[in-house]
This record gives structure tokens, C-alpha cells and sequence, in this order.
């Protein structure tokens, strides 16, 4: 499955299933085949996703530490990071606050 978000304010932005879940589950939206996401919520949505690159990022750095000092070799997580797969989807909800638009999906 995909999810295909549009917008009036941003071009479609498309995502595979786990993807899409993931980044609707951490801004606190039902991950189900049809939502919306409204202006008015779009700035907690933001703050949100940028908390969990945030939390993600300094998750793998202390196990990259804590790996070094016991000398152990550092383990390597997913080629893609939340940051790099979430990017897209924060500028389209910056575009869509800046005009006040709504981002839906699934209809």
C-alpha cells in the first residue's frame, strides 16, 4: 500500500505504507487508508516529527558511544533515517500552514 498526501498548497507527496505509518502515528493521526490533517494542527505535527528525528538521532549516537567504549564495533542502522524519509513531508506541511491549507489522503 501506499499513501499519496495532496495538497492545494504543496505538490502529491507519496510514501510506501511503513513510511506513511510511521510519520502519521508519530504526529498522532490514525495511519487508516483515508485522513486529514488540518491547518490548524499542522504545527504540533511539525514539532512533533522534528522531537523524533531528534530523539532518534541521539538514540544512535549513545549506542555508537557506548559501542566505541567497550570497544566493540559500532552497529549500523537503517541506510534511510527518519530525518531523511520525514524531510519531505515537514516542507509540505510548512507550505500547507503558510497558506492554510489541508492535507489529506486517501480520497
Amino acid at each position: 500500500m501506499l499513501y499519496k498526501f495532496k495538497s492545494k498548497a504543496a505538490g502529491d507527496l507519496i510514501m510506501l505504507e511503513p513510511n506513511g505509518r510511521r510519520v502519521l502515528q508519530i504526529i498522532g493521526k490514525d495511519p487508516g487508508p483515508k485522513g486529514i490533517i488540518l491547518p490548524e494542527e499542522i504545527p504540533a505535527a511539525v514539532t512533533k516529527l522534528e522531537q523524533a528525528i531528534a530523539q532518534e538521532e541521539a538514540e544512535q549516537q549513545a549506542t555508537i558511544e557506548e559501542a566505541k567504549a567497550k570497544g566493540q564495533v559500532p552497529p549500523k542502522f537503517d541506510a534511510i533515517s527518519l530525518r531523511q524519509r520525514a524531510v519531505p513531508f515537514i516542507d509540505m506541511l510548512r507550505r500547507c500552514e503558510k497558506e492554510q491549507k489541508e492535507i489529506v489522503w486517501g480520497v
